[in-house]
């Protein structure tokens, strides 16, 4: 059984900085991309940024510049540098990962959601 399971979440004030991390742990496995989506209350889940196993990475137009997505393969993990970050910031982070567990189909797994609450 594969999980991921994300980190980092909190309260923060406007104008400051978090940093995400979503780490996938189980026996035999093999990650392909990785993305982390934000959901506010009331609205649909939406895309933050994403990133492929080499390290290219996709953003949501609105959050360039403000939000980097890495990852470290070795560990599994995927992380988000959050900067400058408003109140409209506010939602619950999820992360997830395209997995193999047999090396021919390929599921999108979810993390459970991390709360990011931007206020002063």
């Amino acid at each position: 059984q594969v999980q991921l399971v994300e980190s980092g979440g909190g309260l923060v004030q406007p104008g400051g900085s978090l940093r995400l991390s979503c780490a996938a742990s189980g026996n035999n496995f093999g990650i392909s991309a990785m993305g982390w989506f934000r959901q506010a209350p009331g609205k649909q889940r939406d895309l933050v940024a994403d990133i492929t196993r080499d390290g290219r990475a996709n953003y949501a137009d609105s959050l360039k510049g403000r939000f980097t997505i890495s990852r470290d393969n070795a560990k599994n993990t995927v992380y988000l540098q959050m900067n400058s970050l408003k109140p409209e910031d506010t939602a619950v982070y999820y992360c997830n990962a395209a997995i193999t567990t047999d090396g021919t189909k390929w599921t999108t797994y979810w993390g459970q959601g991390t709360q990011v609450t931007v206020s002063s």
